[in-house]
């Protein structure tokens, strides 16, 4: 893996289901080295979702690409000695067990630093430890709900939960990139950060936006299906044949350019209900009225050519049994060959990746493949 951006790294990951195995395995994806550690009674439990990818889980083949599994059992002290071997040559711990567990078992940032101070420990929890939830349990679908994501999504009267893993994604996303910053401050002043990353702190900050909208307009946002808060028009219109299209107005220009161009309504274009955002806002209902009329006159096709070429923003709602087909994911680049143990599949190349450099060629392991292996080099290197 040299020339790889994180070649080098080795990273030791005490982890399961979801956040801090999408953390390791982006900072695989670059070049480092991830053990992961399971338990001996079946590993990481995400092994066992589903059978669906080549007989492995699908959750389990997204994120543990490139990785090296070592059964320990951490409690033993055998095991604990090995992990303690790994960790004095180790660059960071990411890991996600409960903070209880994680203070029991002398893993917390404090308790490693005096043995192992060039490691970087990053954790990722359901809420901050030590805060007043610390030692709550925590899964995505509730914190969706405790940081009010729920409150704006589905209709209204009707709160739903978002179709992915958000929370946790969310949380691994912020654990990667703290993880780089660590890294790279290690290196100038010789210094190791931790980490920490709570699935409601990382939800909170995308929630942002209507969380300062509502504090200092005293409104909250109220859940709309597809249409937009603040916008209009912003959502799904229906064309003639029942297929539906996602469209997206900016500004007043773009709003007459809509009616005039792709609608043939100069009168709607001028009517005094909708001559700025804010008043199309508040007139929603009669809007949308309008709108649907009018797209319910017009097939799918020309109302995509009409909408192309009067430079409005819109989208497909594709349905997710066709994703993979999308003309965006068209290109064999966007793909990666990857080996499991049931057999090669074919895995999404992530994005971000500096000079799209990437380990290309990494598997995702069987539980225990590596133990032996690892294990081994240990007792050679002592």
């Amino acid at each position: 893996m040299t020339g790889l951006p994180l070649a080098g790294i080795t990273v030791v990951a005490l982890e399961q289901a979801v956040a801090a195995p999408f953390a390791s395995r982006q900072l695989a994806d670059l070049g480092a080295r991830v053990i992961k550690i399971e338990r001996p009674d079946g590993g990481d439990f995400a092994r066992g979702y589903d059978g669906v990818v080549a007989g492995g889980s699908s959750a389990f083949v997204w994120l543990n690409r490139g990785k090296e599994s070592v059964q320990l059992d951490v409690k033993d002290p055998d095991g604990r000695a090995a992990l303690d071997r790994l960790l004095d040559r180790a660059d960071v711990l990411v890991a996600n067990l409960a903070p209880m567990a994680l203070e029991r078992l002398g893993l917390t940032a404090a308790a490693l630093a005096p043995r192992h101070p060039q490691l970087v420990v990053a954790t990722v929890s359901g809420y901050a430890p030590g805060g007043p939830s610390g030692a709550k349990k925590a899964y995505d679908a509730l914190v969706q709900a405790e940081s009010g994501l729920m409150s704006l999504t589905g209709a209204a009267g009707a709160p739903a939960k978002v179709g992915i893993s958000i929370a946790d994604i969310a949380a691994g996303s912020y654990a990667f990139s703290g993880i780089l910053a660590a890294l790279r401050h290690r290196d100038r002043t010789g210094e190791a950060l931790p980490v920490e990353v709570s699935l409601f702190g990382a939800l909170a900050e995308w929630m942002a936006y209507p969380l300062y909208f509502t504090a200092h307009s005293g409104v909250a946002p109220v859940p709309m299906g597809t249409a937009h808060p603040t916008i209009a028009p912003y959502g799904a219109v229906t064309a003639a044949g029942g297929e539906q299209l996602m469209i997206a107005v900016q500004n007043e220009r773009e709003w007459v350019r809509l009616c005039t161009a792709v609608l043939d309504d100069a009168a709607l274009a001028t009517d005094v209900r909708f001559a700025t955002n804010p008043l199309r806002v508040a007139h929603r209902s009669e809007l949308d009225a309008a709108l649907a009329a009018a797209c319910a006159r017009r097939p799918v096709d020309v109302l995509i050519a009409r909408l192309e070429a009067a430079g409005i923003a819109w989208g497909r709602l594709t349905e997710l049994a066709d994703l993979a087909a999308h003309p965006e994911l068209a290109p064999p680049e966007r793909w990666l060959d990857t080996r499991t143990p049931g057999g090669t599949v074919r895995t999404l190349r992530p994005p971000g990746a500096p000079g799209d450099r990437i380990a290309g060629g990494g598997a995702v392991p069987a539980l225990g493949e590596h133990t032996a292996a690892v294990l081994a080099a240990l007792e050679e290197d002592a």
